[in-house]
């Protein structure tokens, strides 16, 4: 197994109300799961290989609960990467080099029966985890804002933060709202609903924990 470590910043949206009930060991609240997401590496390495200021993102399709299976998934490379770093974050993203269930990228790959072939493209990503603010675009492909809750009588930000002292994704994250379109061979919409703004350290064993 080649060693891999990654730190950096992601925005996630999914079909589920702004608490995301897979965060609580529930089933999805709309019985189905679809999902958007969009990661931004600041340091990384998959042995040698440098992965550090390179960009992912990947499209979600659940017919039901994600445990149940029978997902299709895409996935976006940054065109900046070259063949060997587009090679690791292919591993990476699949599971491969990765003690099993200890990821959400080797969790969800498990779930996942139909996958498109990747795409090596521009990634824009603006992401403000603590300002609970973010936008991932990929031309033709997915276009998703993120923002903070707002109190529904004032109209003032709202926070709210997930703690997982044990979860496979992140230890802490910033709760907003995010709303997503995507076009290609995995089409989903979503509107106001579960926004996840995190920092990320993972690497082949799971979640880096201080």
């Amino acid at each position: 197994m080649t060693p891999w470590e990654i730190k950096g910043r992601e925005l996630v949206n999914c079909t589920c109300e702004y608490g995301c009930n897979c965060q609580f060991n529930a089933l999805p609240d709309k019985g189905h799961c679809h999902a958007v997401a969009g990661i931004q590496i600041d340091e990384g390495h998959h042995g040698q290989t440098r992965l550090d200021g390179l960009r992912i993102a990947a499209i979600f399709k659940w017919p039901g609960p994600i445990h149940e299976g029978n997902g299709e998934a895409i996935a976006f490379i940054d065109e900046n990467a070259s063949e060997a770093q587009r090679e690791a974050l292919l591993k990476i993203m699949s599971g491969q080099d990765t003690d099993p269930f200890a990821t959400m990228f080797a969790v969800y790959a498990s779930t996942v029966t139909k996958m498109n072939a990747p795409v090596f493209t521009k990634i824009d990503l603006d992401l403000d985890i603590d300002g609970r603010r973010g936008r991932i675009f990929v031309a033709n492909y997915i276009d998703t804002r993120g923002e903070p809750l707002h109190n529904k009588v004032t109209g003032a930000e709202a926070r709210a933060q997930i703690v997982l002292p044990e979860g496979f994704e992140y230890t802490v994250a910033e709760i907003g709202s995010a709303s997503s379109t995507t076009r290609g061979p995995v089409q989903v919409a979503m509107r106001d609903t579960y926004g996840q703004f995190a920092r990320l350290h993972l690497n082949s064993h799971g979640v880096v924990r201080p």
